[in-house]
């Protein structure tokens, strides 16, 4: 460990074009790319928001007081900007009964399962801190992690489809959104492509609103909004309510957030040839915090995101300064009632045609874990527990323990949790009694 908590920054004079953690750009350049770093986490910290029902304004503030937060207690080590994590649309959906249109009105219930979730995550981080990682490992596996990632995603799906069945213009305009957002994945390259969900969305919004206010074909795009909002102002915040079974549905998403960290964390290592595990515990721990935080005032739990890696990745820029300017931009952008208006023009079909990408790419997401992993299927236990667990998320099977009624979500994360403990350690088994017959 270091003897001081923050890194001597110093001027990159790198020959590669590598910016190390511990070095920085000048001034304008690091404010440039603090900027390019909030455009990228847009998907995150308006989209998934919007899908909740939060205010987007505060979501966006949050994201960057969480990150300047991460900042200070990972001491300025760990590359990374937090945003709105995907894991807690279903979730929260779940608990608010949110039908994905206009405001959340339960919000409250779920924003107490938010912050017990970061304050698990944040215990976690602390054992982390004192023990290392192994035990996470060892009690979710990949063949584990994906199965619950892939199992959110594919509880989601019936909802995405509920929200554009209202209607048939709704449906096609749904339609047309994912093949947006799909043809922006393939045939751009980039930024653009990296901002993919973004200019998608853009761009069905524009069609949209040349359908509706241009051939009056549906609800018209109401840019009245933008026009009389105001350039600063104060979010709107929302006080959490402490619901038992809204903590108990929520909370397991630490779970994921941790393999999620855990993951970006080792993909960063690996880019800047910089052993980050010493403070890995810390980053669970300021991750766990900035969640806590979020939720407390009305905004979503946060986590650290692949559309940063694919940035720094790109531009070999890991100045961990330039994350403490792109939280300074997506503050001021948190105080522009303007920019929330500006949000709030994205007409609902055009957001639930992202939201079925978005979900599904969080189940993509879970078989991208096997194959990066090399998870083998083929062995049975693997296969039941993920076939278990699949069924038990898509399903929405619940079980009810006295008044709790835990969700599909929750089932299947336990599940896949004890079902791999149970069916590993026969496997584990197994594999003895062979090699003692080999010997």
């Amino acid at each position: 460990m270091a003897d001081s908590w923050f890194p001597q920054w110093r001027q990159s004079v790198s020959a590669t074009g590598l910016v190390a953690p511990d070095e920085t750009l000048p001034p304008g350049q690091t404010i440039i790319m603090g900027l390019q770093h909030a455009v990228a986490m847009f998907g995150a910290t308006v989209l998934m928001p919007l899908l909740m029902g939060l205010d987007p304004n505060l979501s966006v503030m949050m994201s960057g007081i969480g990150t300047l937060l991460f900042f200070l207690i990972t001491g300025g080590r760990v590359p990374s900007y937090l945003g709105s994590s995907a894991a807690f649309v279903g979730v929260v959906i779940a608990v608010t009964g949110f039908n994905g249109q206009g405001v959340n009105q339960h919000l409250g219930v779920a924003l107490g399962g938010i912050i017990v979730c970061g304050l698990l995550y944040t215990l976690i981080g602390v054992v982390v801190m004192k023990v290392g990682t192994r035990w996470i490992e060892k009690l979710m596996p990949p063949v584990v992690t994906g199965a619950v990632v892939m199992a959110i995603g594919l509880n989601l799906a019936p909802i995405a489809v509920r929200s554009v069945s209202s209607s048939m213009f709704d449906s096609w305009i749904a339609v047309m959104t994912v093949i947006c957002i799909g043809l922006t994945a393939v045939f751009t390259r980039g930024m653009v492509q990296r901002l993919l969900l973004l200019v998608g969305l853009i761009a069905a919004w524009a069609i949209y609103a040349l359908l509706t206010n241009g051939f009056g074909l549906g609800k018209p795009v109401d840019f009245g909004l933008i026009a009389s909002a105001p350039w600063f102002g104060l979010p709107t915040t929302t006080a959490p309510i402490f619901n038992s079974q809204a903590m108990f549905t929520i909370a397991p998403v630490a779970i994921i957030l941790v393999a999620e960290n855990l993951g970006h964390l080792k993909a960063v290592a690996g880019m800047t040839g910089k052993n980050l595990d010493p403070w890995m515990g810390r980053a669970f721990v300021g991750d766990g915090l900035a969640t806590m935080l979020s939720g407390g005032l009305g905004g979503s739990g946060v986590t650290t995101y692949a559309e940063n890696i694919g940035v720094m990745a790109v531009t070999k820029v890991y100045s961990t300064l330039v994350f403490v300017a792109a939280a300074v931009i997506a503050i001021l952008l948190g105080f522009s009632p303007k920019f929330g208006a500006l949000i709030h023009t994205i007409p609902a079909p055009v957001i639930g045609g992202a939201s079925i990408v978005v979900f599904g790419l969080i189940a993509v997401a879970g078989a991208r874990i096997w194959v990066q992993n090399n998870v083998d299927l083929g062995q049975n236990g693997n296969l039941i527990m993920v076939a278990v667990t699949l069924v038990l998320g898509a399903g929405d099977f619940a079980l009810k323990i006295g008044s709790f009624t835990m969700g599909g979500i929750g089932t299947a994360t336990f599940g896949a949790i004890i079902l791999n403990a149970i069916l590993s350690r026969r496997r584990a088994a197994a594999l003895n009694d062979v090699a003692r017959q080999q010997s």
